[in-house]
């Protein structure tokens, strides 16, 4: 009766998700978005997807190993938008820096769960693919900073300086925004935008016409 059981569960599973592994991480991503990442145990997790609870350890060994996925999937969804931002250093590159900063908050607000997973939940980054996922993301932004750097009309800055100060700056931003329970009196975007404008004219890198 018990094996009948567990072949009729099994079955249900496989009937109901054709792709169990995506099925398990959506239902992450909606509990993410309700509880936050430490908000729910992996039994919880099989009920949201609709299977039994053991159905999740055939693709996750563990909690940290379905976060560390949803992380992964979030930095290359993340390194996009910063490439797509770049856009290959146009109409500036200075502007095309300040765009991925603007790209940060975007994605925040766009996708809080996965950027609560990526930033917010200790996932270690031990995972091979989400090292190399999390350092694509980054190397967009060090590529763009070295482009503006590069346009400095004095002595030129440490590229990498540059763009870990600019990813600071929007993480922090990003971070306020999200986690702040009351409107405040000034957009994200006006924000980084200020920042980056007093920063970048330290720097030598502002006053390039803006020819958006």
């Amino acid at each position: 009766m018990t094996f009948d059981r567990d072949r009729d569960r099994a079955q249900r599973d496989s009937y109901h998700h054709g792709n169990l592994r995506e099925a398990l991480v959506e239902a992450a991503l909606r509990l993410i978005a309700e509880r936050g990442p430490a908000g729910f145990a992996f039994v919880e997790l099989a009920r949201a997807a609709g299977v039994s609870p053991a159905a999740p350890y055939r693709h996750f060994r563990d909690r940290n190993a379905l976060l560390a996925e949803v992380a992964r999937r979030g930095f290359a969804r993340f390194a996009g938008a910063m490439e797509r931002n770049w856009n290959n250093g146009r109409p500036d590159p200075v502007t095309a820096l300040e765009n991925c900063g603007r790209a940060y908050l975007d994605f925040a607000r766009r996708d809080p769960a996965s950027y609560a997973v990526m930033f917010e939940s200790g996932v270690p980054l031990d995972d091979p693919a989400l090292r190399q996922a999390s350092d694509l993301a980054f190397s967009v932004l060090r590529g763009a900073a070295e482009a503006a750097c590069a346009t400095a009309t004095g002595r030129r800055p440490p590229a990498l300086m540059v763009a870990l100060h600019v990813w600071a700056m929007a993480h922090g931003i990003a971070s306020l925004f999200i986690s702040h329970s009351h409107r405040l009196p000034m957009e994200p975007e006006e924000l980084l935008e200020a920042g980056l404008l007093i920063y970048l004219q330290s720097l030598g890198l502002a006053g390039i016409p803006d020819n958006r």
